[in-house]
């Protein structure tokens, strides 16, 4: 554990936030997330509503491709940056990333000023990059800036954090849409960039975990290594598994929110702006929620309580859904119609319980990622964490494209999410008493 925590009691989360040791991690993670969200919500409103810029291309081939860009880095680099941030000073390699970031972002800016759209995919493949180095660093460095009793609430933090910053950055990337928002975009990103290289100058040094590891090469066999040592901790592999499904039902169900408002519940754009808000907030409120039941222990008997709410909220949302697409009635509803009708309260309602029943979910197996199994390992488990979760998203990505080309509806993509997620609540159930009392190692009793 790093020197410079304290051992008073543990702090609340307004003070950890303030605190050295914890806020300017959050306000650095917070601040990149942001930007990676809105130079990518910007290029697809580029896409969407700018046809000449994709040169002949339809944007219905290069919006997932930009997504594509974005992720493919996770697998290439995970086990690398695992490997990079156990053997180094964690702090100053999150420094060195966030100052190349302000590079990318000022070339993303020009980018944007001059409409390039293949200068930004490529730069979207950069900042995946710098995204794949940074995610292990960001919950690796925790347990040494934090308690073992402060680490539910600094992952809660962070966790909330992360989606606030993901909403707040989409919603920055529809400026591009407004008159000067190239300029705005551009201005805003920059600075954003340089802000975020500022706090991370004040994030305290650590002691690597595990000085003089070797850095592979080879990242198709450092990944195959990765994962295969990541298998043999059992508690920590069903952790990733579990993060990895929370990831996979939130890629569905954030994938289909432009389709399920405009043609079931037959509402504008804006509409889609407040399902986003209500799982973002939820997110964080179940994360939060989670670290104020377990009290500071780190415990993964929530989680399939938590698999649960996603699976019953999941199978009422479908029973509140049209259950097929509606007739065109003209005009489409804004934000205020849409409150007026009764029954789209109960679909708010559903999707703030899949929200907040997946932050309850996941929480303890983020902590569990960290603490449970060598030590020494903590960032490389991390990157293992990162290649399952993109497999998970890009699995949710084919098998809803798949389904719905079968001729499923949304709804229905609903309805087989949360039967699926049932299954999961009852495999996790034998992992609910795996614990890390007094900063232990868990012991592995998963099996």
């Amino acid at each position: 554990m790093h020197d410079a925590v304290p051992q008073a009691g543990r702090a609340g989360p307004l003070a950890l936030l303030a605190a050295r040791r914890f806020g300017p991690l959050f306000t650095t993670q917070f601040l990149s997330a942001f930007n990676d969200n809105a130079l990518k919500n910007a290029l697809v409103l580029m896409l969407a509503y700018r046809p000449e810029l994709a040169r002949g291309l339809p944007a219905a081939m290069l919006i997932p491709l930009a997504g594509a860009l974005f992720i493919l880095p996770f697998f290439l680099g995970s086990a690398t940056a695992g490997q990079l941030a156990d053997s180094h000073d964690k702090s100053k390699i999150i420094q060195i990333i966030k100052l190349t970031e302000i590079i990318v972002m000022g070339a993303a800016a020009v980018a944007v000023l001059t409409q390039s759209t293949w200068s930004l995919l490529a730069l979207l493949f950069v900042m995946g990059i710098e995204a794949t180095f940074f995610g292990p660093l960001k919950y690796a460095i925790l347990p040494d800036l934090l308690r073992i009793d402060e680490l539910l609430l600094g992952n809660a933090l962070v966790e909330a954090g992360t989606f606030m910053a993901i909403l707040f950055g989409t919603i920055a990337g529809m400026l591009i849409a407004t008159s000067h928002g190239a300029h705005t975009v551009s201005a805003l990103i920059v600075l954003i960039a340089l802000g975020a290289w500022g706090a991370s100058r004040a994030i305290p040094t650590t002691a690597p975990s595990a000085p003089g590891a070797r850095v592979e090469p080879n990242f198709v066999a450092a990944t195959a290594h990765l994962i295969a040592d990541s298998r043999r901790e059992a508690v920590r592999f069903r952790s990733i598994l579990g993060i990895s499904w929370f990831w996979l039902v939130g890629a569905t169900y954030l994938s289909q929110f432009p389709t399920y408002v405009r043609n079931y519940l037959r509402a504008e754009e804006t509409v889609v702006t407040l399902l986003l808000t209500v799982f973002s907030v939820g997110i964080g409120a179940g994360s939060l929620l989670g670290s104020r039941i377990l009290k500071g222990k780190i415990s993964a008997r929530i989680a399939p309580w938590g698999a649960l709410g996603m699976a019953l909220f999941s199978i009422d949302l479908w029973l509140a859904s049209p259950s097929r697409e509606l007739a065109d009635p003209g005009a489409l509803l804004g934000v205020a119609g849409f409150l007026k009708a009764g029954g789209h309260w109960r679909i708010l309602a559903d999707l703030l319980g899949i929200a907040v029943a997946g932050g309850v979910f996941v929480l303890p197996l983020y902590a569990l990622l960290q603490t449970a199994g060598d030590e020494h390992r903590r960032a490389r488990a991390i990157g293992a964490n990162n290649v399952v979760n993109a497999a998970a998203m890009v699995l949710s990505a084919v098998a809803v494209i798949g389904l719905l080309a079968a001729g499923m509806s949304v709804p229905a993509l609903f309805l087989l999410t949360g039967i699926a997620t049932l299954a999961v609540a009852a495999w996790f159930w034998r992992l609910r008493d795996v614990l890390v009392p007094g900063g232990e190692t868990a012991a592995a009793r998963a099996d």
